[in-house]
Formats: structure tokens, C-alpha cells, sequence
């Protein structure tokens, strides 16, 4: 059983007199462990697509299975457990609260899962450490590189130790070097058999993938392996 399973998915848009179909009948399988970049132009629906995937929006027909689970069907509290539970998300502006530590930051997600307080500590310090950031802990995101910032959101996925990890456009706002580090990361995630999908629209992020999703107009116009997925040196700093 695949992880993501969609079927026949549409997304319509309906401001009156124009219906505008971002979604046109898209079906996909993800499995457990891989790394699927979804890219495409602006317009595409590759966001509408990812909104869907992470439960923040309802598709208007078609079947949406997620672990195993018919997400159509489920009311807003269940989605909001899905969620929790199963997918972490990561942001290209990071989406970290300014006044609070790293640590902070990435406890939040255990607070509304309900994880009591010794345990939330301790899963607090093993994702900072995954990242790399256990040092940091205490910092705050005006005292952290823009990569740095990344990782803290990175770990803040990881926390709640999800299948499955949404990341849209997380390295738009990152230079090359630091582009690299955190794309070593996500291939770190997916040898430890998370799954990724991302959302990019720079074709060096898509030749990182194992897997490459293209959509145009609402559809899916191609579905391809990268035989030789490319490495870091394909990132020079300044280029």
C-alpha cells in the first residue's frame, strides 16, 4: 500500500459566472521512503496539489488516501489529528515565532499533539541534534542564519517523528552553499525512510530527486526517475 494514493483528483474554482479547474483529474502513487519534487510553472497547480497532499485543502472530487486512510471523509478535527500525526511541514519563510528559542519553536507542534513535558524535552533536543543545531537550542531566530533557520524548521517537522514530509519551496529564500546543506539533509531523511515530497520550481532542486513530478494546467504531464540523481557539486556559491 502506497502512502499517498490519489485518484481521479479534481480542484475547481467557482467565482460565478468562471469555474477554473486548478486540479484536472490527477492521479498519483507516493511510497514510503521516496523523494518526489513536484515542479512545474507558476499557475500550475503544483501548490494546489501540495495543499491537498498536507490536508489544508479539500479536493472537489476524487479520492485522497493518506496511510491508509480516506481523507475525504474525515471532519475538520480528525484532519487536524492527520496532520499532527503524520505530516511535518516545511515553509520557504520558515514560519518560526521571533520570540521564541529554537527549542521553543520546534516544541510547539508536541503541545498540541498533547505529549506530555519530559518526553516533549526530549524530543525537542534529539531533532535539534538531527539538524545539527543542538547547540543552538536556545537561540532565537534573529540569532540564526537563514540555513540555520531552515534546520530549526526542518527539526520542528521532525519532531512529532511523521511518515511524511511536505516541504514547499525551502530553499527559495537560501544561497547555494546553504541550498546544498539542507538538500544533504533531506537525503539523510529519505536513506532513514522518511518521505519526502517537495515543491520547487528551480530545475537544480528537481535534478536532486530520485523522482520528478511535472504539472502544467492542472495535470500531470510527466512522471519520471532520475537514473543519477545529481549531487552538491552541482551548487557552486555565487553561480
Amino acid at each position: 500500500m502506497a502512502l499517498i494514493e490519489i485518484r481521479d483528483l479534481y480542484k475547481i474554482y467557482d467565482s460565478g459566472a468562471i469555474q477554473v479547474n486548478a486540479l484536472g483529474g490527477v492521479s498519483l502513487d507516493i511510497q514510503q521512503g521516496e523523494f518526489v519534487v513536484i515542479t512545474g510553472p507558476s499557475g500550475s497547480g503544483k501548490s494546489t496539489l501540495m495543499n491537498i497532499l498536507g490536508c489544508l485543502d479539500r479536493p472537489t472530487k476524487g479520492q485522497y488516501r493518506l496511510n491508509g486512510q480516506e481523507v475525504a471523509r474525515m471532519n475538520p478535527n480528525q484532519l487536524a489529528d492527520l496532520r499532527i500525526n503524520t505530516i511535518g511541514f516545511v515553509f520557504q519563510n520558515f514560519n518560526l515565532l521571533s520570540r521564541t528559542s529554537a527549542a521553543e519553536n520546534v516544541e510547539l507542534p508536541l503541545l498540541y499533539a498533547g505529549v506530555p513535558k519530559r518526553e516533549r524535552a526530549e524530543r525537542v533536543k534529539t531533532a535539534l541534534s538531527r539538524v545539527g543545531l543542538a547547540e543552538r537550542m536556545d537561540h532565537h531566530p534573529n540569532q540564526l542564519s537563514g540555513g540555520q533557520q531552515q534546520r530549526v524548521a526542518i527539526a520542528r517537522a521532525l519532531v512529532t517523528r511523521p511518515p511524511l514530509i511536505l516541504a514547499d519551496e525551502p530553499t527559495g529564500n537560501l544561497d547555494s552553499r546553504t541550498t546544498d546543506e539542507v538538500m544533504d539533509l533531506f537525503d539523510e531523511l529519505v536513506a532513514d525512510g522518511i518521505t519526502i515530497v517537495l515543491v520547487t520550481h528551480e530545475p537544480e532542486i528537481a535534478d536532486r530527486a530520485k523522482r520528478v513530478v511535472i504539472v502544467r494546467d492542472g495535470h500531470i504531464k510527466d512522471d519520471r526517475l532520475n537514473k543519477k540523481p545529481a549531487g552538491p557539486s552541482r551548487y557552486i556559491e555565487g553561480v
